[in-house]
């Protein structure tokens, strides 16, 4: 083991862009970096020949050819001739002996279940239109709403129409429709007018079998978010049409992109650069023993994800490779923004270099951001990177303080200012404004949202707080895993029924409706830059499950028939996204702007009301006024005595103008919010 890195020094300081495979017409060079290696070996195999990779005509090394070692720890070799197709692996050979066969860390091709690496022409990978695509602009990440989903639930309901069930080329699916004209899928997205799709983790992850057929059933095992790296430069198997196919997975994944690059919506990467699923039998731990990862000061692997080790990301060979790979994705495939999960194990000198190099070299519309924490533990230390690192640096964090503030805890029974609590007024003042006087240094870099994939959804929640679990007939796990009460995942989701008290012909009047509207209103109207999570538009729920990663499509999939059951939910939330979109004085730019033009008028009693000014920042509204009301009774508050169009009110919200008030005095409904403007 490399436990001394001051050894490295010499070693680690390669700048090039060429680790991993390059093509060239007639040749391709192989480069990968292992200092402490005696000897590293190429090993072809021949294409793939469909059937079993345990084959033996699979198995057969074809060639073993010796790479040259060169400077800076690197191995390069040259081969000339067509290697398209061509499987490969490395055999390094350490001075005790010692023999190991790893995939190339840079891979940009796997076979199934990425057990070995494939040499590809990426330009054959292009589908038709991909010269042509153009990422769209944004002037400002504040401009960006952003729509969390899993490629896998947004199609694989029945309801959902589409054909490619679970796959990336579900995204390129348009003109669907339910029995009542409702849009779905793609289409949905572009009429919701969110701007970019934040996808939970797409690249190759390791627990789900890419071998099994997916035969539609909600077999668990074909289930999994995906918080688990196998290869970070290879697009997921699982949800591509083929994953035996080496090529496959990466048109399709292109085909997506383009796809929603024509309707105008960027994509967004959750990617995982703070752990990975294997840790001795990992490609880094193989190529450079004791180098990827941190350790404790007795030599064991150290554990601040809680997954069982931690990237030594401060190492410049670390750093180098996750710089490459976030470039890779945002060059080859045109992906126009990335969440890093578990950010605070990520030090603060790789985050700012990353967004340093992103904005100059590839486009300064690209939006990074991610979770301002760790999970346990974390030799770290104070170059993790938390709220306040990210000031002036590129990238946004995750604001769980407004989260906090607007729902209470995220499992429990906790309330927050939308869900019952007194006394969050001023925690809620301080998001609305961007963060500015907390942990930003202009609104751009906090992420608003009241719920993610991770805890209770927002359905969920308000639910929980009201202790309504058990009426509702939640799910509720043992400590084996098991489900409580029934035989099965499947059997207990149907069993429940989280709308048990909604009225159908009442639906905004009921009380888990109103607060789940006002949580999410507060994030559409504040400064900064929102995120819902997919399925919140029309009352998603997850039956109770607060941790769905591996619990199968029955909790999960997205039902699109909820989407004409609650209809007047989503027309809501379409009508605060174009409010916001339209209007710039939600979307204020800096510190400064928001420090002149936002004023409050009145906070406390579960009450905040605050005066936006338009005119200074080419709003075509003169002055706005926004009053969140969390109590369960109307309130009254005074404004100027001029006329005043309201916009937002009652479950109704958009631009057009609802009723007019001359008398200066406004009555917000109970559990409600409310938005209107003068041209004065």
């Amino acid at each position: 083991m490399i436990h001394d890195h001051h050894k490295l020094a010499a070693w680690d300081t390669y700048q090039g862009r060429d680790l991993g495979v390059t093509m060239e017409p007639q040749a391709c060079s192989f480069k990968v970096w292992t200092p402490s290696a005696k000897q590293v070996d190429v090993l072809i195999y021949p294409p793939s020949t469909g059937g079993s990779p345990n084959e033996p005509k699979n198995q057969e090394v074809q060639q073993e050819i010796p790479m040259n070692r060169e400077d800076q720890g690197i191995w390069f070799l040259k081969l000339e001739g067509e290697w398209n197709s061509y499987r490969f692996m490395y055999r390094v050979t350490f001075d005790d002996g010692r023999q190991e066969i790893a995939v190339d860390p840079y891979a940009r091709a796997v076979t199934m279940n990425g057990e070995m690496g494939v040499i590809v022409r990426l330009e054959q990978t292009h589908p038709k239109g991909w010269n042509e695509d153009i990422r769209p602009e944004l002037e400002s990440p504040v401009d960006a709403v952003l729509y969390e989903l899993h490629v896998r639930d947004f199609s694989i309901h029945e309801s959902s129409g589409m054909r490619h069930k679970g796959k990336y080329l579900a995204f390129t699916e348009t003109g669907l429709h339910d029995s009542n004209g409702n849009t779905l899928g793609l289409d949905h997205l572009v009429e919701l007018g969110i701007t970019h799709v934040h996808l939970l983790p797409v690249f190759d992850f390791a627990t789900v079998d890419e071998s099994k057929a997916d035969d539609g059933t909600s077999d668990c095992s074909r289930y999994n978010w995906g918080y688990d790296p196998l290869h970070y430069n290879v697009p997921e198997g699982s949800y591509a049409s083929s994953a035996d196919e080496p090529e496959t997975r990466i048109r399709e994944f292109k085909s997506m992109v383009l796809a929603l690059h024509e309707k105008g919506i960027g994509v967004i990467m959750d990617v995982v650069y703070n752990h990975t699923f294997d840790t001795a039998g990992s490609s880094f731990e193989k190529l450079v023993p004791g180098y990827y990862y941190r350790h404790n000061s007795d030599g064991t692997y150290s554990n601040g994800s809680g997954t069982g080790n931690e990237v030594a990301t401060e190492r410049p060979m670390v750093r180098k490779f996750i710089i490459d790979s976030v470039r890779y994705w945002a060059e080859e495939y045109h992906v126009d923004g990335f969440r890093f999960d578990l950010m605070g194990l990520i030090d603060t000198a790789t985050m700012k270099e990353l967004a340093a190099e992103l904005h100059a070299e590839v486009s300064p519309s690209i939006l990074l951001y991610g979770e301002p924490w760790g999970a346990l533990e974390s030799p770290l230390g104070d170059q993790m990177t938390l709220k306040g690192d990210q000031r002036e640096a590129g990238f946004a964090v995750f604001n769980d303080n407004l989260r906090g503030s607007i729902k209470g805890d995220s499992d429990g029974t906790g309330t927050g200012f939308a869900t019952g609590a007194e006394g969050k007024e001023e925690d809620i003042w301080t998001g609305v404004r961007g963060a500015i006087t907390d942990f930003t240094a202009g609104p751009s870099e906090t992420i608003n949202y009241v719920t993610v994939h991770d805890n209770l959804n927002l359905w969920d929640k308000v639910a929980q707080t009201k202790g309504l679990h058990d009426t509702l007939g939640f799910i509720t796990y043992s400590e084996d895993g098991r489900v409580k009460g029934s035989a099965s995942v499947e059997e207990a989701v149907q069993q429940a029924k989280p709308y048990l008290h909604v009225d159908p012909d009442r639906i905004l009047e009921n009380e888990t409706v109103r607060r789940c509207l006002l949580a999410n209103g507060i994030v559409l109207t504040s400064q900064g830059v929102p995120l819902l999570a997919a399925g919140d538009e029309f009352l998603r729920s997850k039956y109770g499950d607060a941790n769905s990663h591996e619990s199968g499509d029955s909790v999960n999939a997205i039902r699109w028939e909820q989407k004409q059951q609650f209809k007047p939910v989503y027309d809501y939330y379409r009508g605060l996204i174009r409010l916001r979109r339209e209007h710039p004085a939600f979307r204020l730019r800096t510190r400064e702007e928001i420090e002149q033009h936002v004023r409050w008028l009145e906070k406390g009693k579960g009450m905040l009301a605050y005066e936006l000014a338009g005119a200074p920042v080419g709003d075509s509204w003169g002055r706005l006024v926004i009053i969140y009301n969390a109590a369960k009774e109307m309130r009254t508050i005074s404004v100027s005595p001029h006329a005043w169009n309201v916009v937002v009110e009652q479950g109704k919200a958009g631009v057009q103008t609802l009723r007019t008030i001359k008398d200066g005095q406004v009555s917000v409904h109970p559990l409600s919010m409310t938005v209107m403007y003068s041209g004065e």
